[in-house]
């Protein structure tokens, strides 16, 4: 596996994205449903690890939780997964709906292996609207919370993601 390649955006109305990219030797999962799913499934626990525990991850009602120390306040809430799968590509797609970390509702987290040329896994953040990020028409500063802070965090749990993805499928 290739190192991660990172690449963040900032757009004009409070958003951001991120997208973390990484050239494989073959397959973690099948390029089926069951693939797509194990993609989003396997992203989860890393949080876990990453945080040592103190963000876990809990079913809600629409989908799951990240909350702080399990009981505490739910800092992101996701959709239920939206899952594609044909022969070259599986997708694992969570919409952000709410929590402590999110400025307002939208964007969403998602999970992709493809093979074409190779094969490539991705993690991807689209239309989020962090609480921590700079607004619209503030200064670049204000953001530096989540520019320093929430965005390294993503950024190290995806490593920790592709890196376990990869040892599974080498078992």
């Amino acid at each position: 596996m290739t190192s991660p390649k990172v690449e963040q955006t900032n757009a004009g109305d409070g958003s951001v994205g991120s997208s973390q990219r990484a050239r494989l030797e073959r397959p973690v999962v099948p390029f089926s449903i069951e693939g797509a799913l194990a993609l989003g499934r396997s992203y989860w626990p890393e949080v876990e690890r990453c945080t040592a525990g103190l963000v876990r991850v809990r079913p809600d009602v629409r989908g799951i939780a990240l909350r702080l120390l399990g009981d505490g306040p739910a800092l992101l809430r996701f959709g239920d997964p939206e899952l594609e799968a044909d022969a070259a590509r599986v997708v694992c797609r969570y919409a952000i709906r709410c929590g402590a970390l999110v400025r307002r509702p939208g964007g969403s987290i998602s999970f992709e292996q493809v093979s074409a040329n190779g094969v490539e896994l991705c993690s991807t953040i689209t239309g989020f609207y962090p609480r921590l990020a700079a607004k619209p028409g503030a200064p670049h500063w204000t953001g530096t919370l989540y520019n320093r802070v929430q965005s390294r965090i993503h950024e190290a749990i995806g490593r920790r993601y592709f890196r376990a993805l990869q040892e599974r499928a080498t078992r």
